[in-house]
């Protein structure tokens, strides 16, 4: 299969202004931005034909080719990843890729089998599919006391027996009424910020409205549920790596203690 990864980043965030350039420090101290320690997970991801950052800012743009990346520019006017890596796609001429990936610019820490994951379940017919990790205790503590002090955090979902998305939130769902202890079975899924999509899916996403519950949400992945194409959620295994995403200012902290304790550089 022919698959490019688009990493959309955009300057402009409305919880975490400038995110893309912040610097996180690894394990042997050295500093690299968040949009390049994105890349690195990319371009970690068997499979891969090509990684392309889409931005539309040019401090991004510069940063990003310095450091060796392709870089295509995309409209300020696009308001999520998904309609940026639809731009991108559009300004590149990847109608004919069989899969474009967007790989979030704030999830540094996607392992690259998360990816390949992904393009599996592709291969196997998916219109977009989209990973989900089951949370352990200690990652549902932090998603709960996130939620408690009324910080957005990450994204959970529930799917069906056959893997097709029910719904995401960034609440905690289900709701379980309790604590789990180490150990227990936990059934809460988090949502990781990855998709894969077949070009005729991403063209499609790009001529619709933003949707209902994609607004209320803040989830551009509804917008697909809404007009009833499905998504497939692809359970991964972490590993024994601990994943998060960069998408307030308090977990610069959180992802640069797993770089070290991963010994990421």
């Amino acid at each position: 299969m022919n698959v490019v990864v688009v990493i959309p980043a955009r300057y402009a965030s409305t919880r975490y202004p400038g995110k893309p350039l912040v610097e996180l420090t690894g394990a042997t101290g050295q500093k690299r931005s968040l949009v390049r320690r994105s890349w690195d997970a990319a371009c970690a991801a068997s499979g891969v034909a090509r990684v392309v950052v889409a931005t539309d800012d040019g401090r991004i743009a510069d940063h990003a080719a310095g450091f060796g990346a392709e870089v295509v520019m995309t409209p300020e006017s696009c308001r999520n990843g998904t309609e940026r890596c639809a731009a991108a796609a559009q300004a590149l001429g990847l109608q004919d890729t069989d899969v474009v990936v967007n790989l979030q610019g704030d999830a540094p820490l996607t392992p690259p089998w998360f990816v390949e994951a992904l393009i599996a379940a592709m291969a196997g017919g998916a219109e977009v599919a989209t990973p989900v990790l089951r949370l352990d205790a200690a990652a549902l503590n932090s998603f709960q006391e996130d939620r408690a002090v009324g910080r957005v955090g990450g994204t959970t979902a529930v799917f069906d027996t056959a893997g097709r998305a029910l719904y995401f939130s960034k609440e905690v769902i289900p709701y379980t009424g309790r604590r789990f202890a180490e150990g227990e079975e936990i059934p809460v899924f988090h949502h990781v910020g990855v998709y894969a999509y077949r070009p005729a899916a991403l063209r499609a996403y790009a001529g619709w409205p933003e949707g209902r519950l994609e607004k209320w949400e803040g989830l551009e992945q509804l917008r697909f549920m809404e007009r009833g194409i499905p998504v497939t959620c692809v359970e991964v295994e972490a590993r024994g790596r601990a994943f998060w995403e960069l998408n307030n200012p308090v977990d610069v902290a959180r992802i640069e203690t797993i770089l070290k304790a991963q010994g990421v550089a």
